[in-house]
């Protein structure tokens, strides 16, 4: 219910069309009868009073909103979106979008689809997620992972690499039957995490500095001859340039900069490069919201490949957000090579936000999304929200950025209300209508037939059943040609034929075909061929802040979680993280009301003193209304080169998200 790769598999008591519970599946292969307290809270999302039923409308945005028929809101969108044209109209999908689809990402192909055929403005939605971590394995090559069965039951050596198992407890099952096995675990992060609690060893490093450890280590296995000398020979390229950049990155000069002693950098170099197979499972988008955030990525994609520990059962990469095991894949309904000719603005955050402030963007059509909480220096995009002459907001609650912005607001279908299709890195799962919707809620592939229907959009829905579209995404190998007719007939499951070893056949996506410890391809985007690490601009505020998932966080489909009463009592209210040094210089106490204050804004919280996060650093759950208001909205990579990895299905077009703050006592 929540994000990629945890989706577990739930069982739903309904009687006479109600809701009774949800219980975890024992059947289901990925999670085996767990569900975590998200999905406990699911059933809340049903029945639940604050579900938006009908259609909403107002003329100004100081007015409140009045029920209209779908008739009259989706003549008004049109009649927008027509006379402004389609390159003035942008189409922004959200995690919201894709809770019955994870996996294959059936409402974004739809949204997609729309976009190319009528011809306006969308963008990767993985430019605010996980894509910027996959831009830097990109340009090194090794995409692919290998499965948590896999990790389990191979792997001798785990490092959780700014991967908090929380948010992903169908991963850590597996991390705990390697442990049990003998395997050592080891984390690497920003703070004490969940997962650091279950680790034999823990490595705290300083917001930004994970490049910074990652050239070190590559120092350690290179002076020390640790490094696979047969596989380096025959499957990458560019070793002896890494090998001279390297060798001025010392454990040392690390140390200063990540905050953990040279002597520890070193043994950790030493036990990956001996530990065979070893298993690095990757951060997926907290890892890279902040400085050097796709260099990080960069240089630990170099890691596996020095050691070897690529195409082997528990080497390379575990599984992390939105990857795909070897084998994998699905089919697009997209329709890219339909979309007409047009000024199309690149899946770059930033230029997104200037987009709508310059007038080239004047509508946007926002689906499954709270825009305020998921971009980047959020009072910009408040700004740039404002000057639209349309704002639609589809979703299941009101979200900040529908109650402060939109014009119309369309009623979404929740899981039980429409047909889908989960898929994980290894199986299928459908998700079949069991429930009508309430009130006049509708599915998202309704609601663009319509509005296609009134723009005279030809060929949008050339299917004849609602499962035309997932039909037609299935048929793929790695599906086995699926339809939604043969997974029912299955009971609802399919494996997938997939390796769980990545990359088998040594075979890499780069222009060399193999690993590129040396990038020219990056070289030419005007971006460092080799992984670096990039010193933080200076700052007169002293406290790098950091954000993060955490067990019971929803994305913004449920307004951050606030609409369902569980999550919101076990979750009431934004806290931040900070270490008993840097509380006793502020005169903040554990508990006590705070102010977090930079040149962007100020957002007031509670304070949680605590040991497991160091001076120097705070944290904070993301999505909390405020948090964007104080980050960054920089660019993370030059526009030209964004949408480099498109091909491949993501876009490193995030802003930065880096923050320095004050903490200041009081509310």
């Amino acid at each position: 219910m929540n994000c990629h790769p945890t989706l577990c598999g739930m069982l739903v008591d309904i009687e006479d069309g109600r809701v009774l519970g949800v219980r975890g599946d024992p059947d289901n292969p990925d999670s085996q009868g767990f569900l975590c307290v998200r999905g406990q809270a699911s059933h809340e999302i049903i029945g639940n009073p604050a579900r938006l039923l009908h259609p909403l409308v107002r003329a100004r945005r100081d007015d409140a909103f009045r029920e209209a028929s779908w008739d009259e809101a989706l003549d008004l969108v049109a009649e927008r979106m027509r006379a402004l044209g389609g390159e003035r109209v942008g189409v922004w999908t959200g995690h919201g979008l894709a809770a019955t689809n994870y996996g294959t990402r059936l409402s974004g192909h739809l949204a997609r689809r729309f976009a190319n055929l009528w011809g306006c403005q969308s963008w990767s939605g993985t430019m605010i997620c996980w894509g910027l971590g996959a831009y830097g394995l990109g340009f090194t090559g090794i995409l692919e992972t290998n499965t948590k069965e896999d990790m389990g039951a191979h792997a001798n050596l785990v490092l959780l690499w700014g991967a908090n198992l929380a948010s992903q407890p169908n991963t850590a099952r597996h991390v705990a039957a390697a442990r049990r096995r003998g395997a050592s675990i080891i984390t690497i992060d920003v703070r004490q995490t969940e997962a650091a609690a279950q680790s034999d060893e823990t490595f705290i490093v300083r917001p930004g500095s994970d490049a910074a450890l990652a050239l070190a280590i590559m120092h350690v296995i290179v002076a020390e001859d640790l490094w696979d000398r047969e596989f380096v020979a025959q499957h990458t390229v560019g070793f002896d340039v890494l090998a001279g950049h390297v060798a001025s990155h010392s454990p040392a000069w690390a140390a200063e900069i990540t905050g953990v002693p040279a002597e520890r950098i070193a043994a950790l170099a030493r036990r990956y490069a001996r530990t065979r197979p070893a298993t690095i499972v990757l951060g997926g988008s907290s890892l890279h919201k902040g400085a050097n955030g796709w260099n990080a990525a960069r240089a630990i994609g170099c890691l596996p490949a020095l050691t070897g520990n690529v195409g082997i059962p528990g080497g390379g990469f575990g599984p992390r957000h939105g990857s795909n095991s070897h084998g994998q894949g699905l089919s697009s309904i997209t329709a890219e090579d339909r979309r007409p000719p047009g000024t199309w603005i690149p899946s770059q955050m930033p230029l997104v936000t200037e987009a709508m402030l310059d007038g080239r963007v004047r509508a946007m059509l926002l689906l499954g999304t709270n825009m305020l909480s998921s971009y980047a220096d959020a009072g910009r995009v408040a700004e740039a929200l404002a000057s639209q002459d349309l704002v639609v907001s589809y979703d299941l609650f009101l979200n900040d950025t529908a109650r402060r912005f939109a014009d119309v607001v369309l009623p979404a279908t929740a899981w039980l209300e429409e047909l889908g299709c989960k898929s994980t890195n290894t199986h299928l799962y459908l998700m079949p209508k069991v429930l009508d919707p309430p009130g006049e809620a509708r599915p998202v592939a309704w609601v663009l037939r319509e509005l296609a229907r009134r723009l005279d959009v030809a060929d949008y829905f050339p299917w004849d059943s609602d499962s035309g579209p997932l039909d037609a995404i299935l048929d793929h190998p790695a599906t086995g040609h699926a339809t939604a007719a043969a997974l029912a007939a299955e009971g609802g499951m399919r494996a997938l034929r997939i390796s769980h070893v990545a990359h088998p056949d040594l075979k890499f996506r780069t222009p060399s075909g193999k690993i590129e410890l040396d990038s020219a391809r990056a070289a030419e985007l005007g971006l460092p061929s080799l992984p670096v690490h990039t010193p933080s601009a200076a700052s007169s505020y002293p406290l790098a802040l950091c954000q993060g998932r955490t067990l019971s966080h929803f994305h913004g489909f449920y307004d951050h979680g606030r609409a369902l009463p569980s999550l919101a009592k076990a979750d009431p209210e934004p806290v931040l993280w900070i270490s008993p040094a840097d509380a006793t210089a502020r005169g903040v106490a554990d508990g006590a009301a705070i102010r977090i204050v930079n040149q962007r804004g100020t957002m007031p919280a509670r304070a949680r003193v605590t040991e497991r996060v160091p001076a120097g650093t705070v944290w904070m759950r993301d999505g909390w209304l405020g948090l964007n208001d104080l980050t960054e909205g920089g660019p993370a990579v030059p526009d030209a080169a964004v949408d480099e990895f498109q091909t491949l299905g993501f876009s490193g077009g995030q802003a930065t998200f880096a923050a320095r703050v004050e903490v200041q006592a009081g509310a």
